[in-house]
């Protein structure tokens, strides 16, 4: 057990997991369409074509997209205005940061899609 603490990777997986485990319960309680939700999932994913303009670029807009803090926003911004559009949003995007971060994705460094702050991919 030990082994497993201290191994970032393996704490990362498992925090991705818990993170899209919590973000499937909220949803489901918060009678969002899962239609929608299987739709979206992979949606900030067309963030990689910020890569056409370079892997700075690429870079920048990819982890934007993909830091918890853009779903936080949305979630709050939802949350004051009751709207039940951005609160799915938000959750969406979660899950898919989580599964990412389940997967070994991770934000990305500068020199090129490959190099994440995760693992070399």
């Amino acid at each position: 057990m030990v082994d497993v603490l201290l191994a970032p990777s393996v704490l990362i997986r498992g925090e991705g997991a818990a993170g899209l485990v919590l973000t499937l319960l909220l949803y489901g309680r918060s009678g969002g369409s899962w239609l929608l939700f299987v739709v979206l999932l992979l949606a900030p994913d067309l963030s990689m074509l910020g890569y056409l303009a370079g892997s700075r670029a690429g870079a920048a807009v990819y982890n934007v997209i993909h830091t918890y803090t853009l779903p936080v926003i949305l979630a709050g911004l939802g949350m004051l205005g009751a709207n039940s559009v951005l609160i799915s949003a938000s959750l969406i995007l979660f899950a898919h940061i989580s599964m990412d971060r389940l997967l070994g994705y991770g934000l990305k460094y500068p020199g090129g899609f490959k190099d994440t702050h995760l693992q070399r991919l």
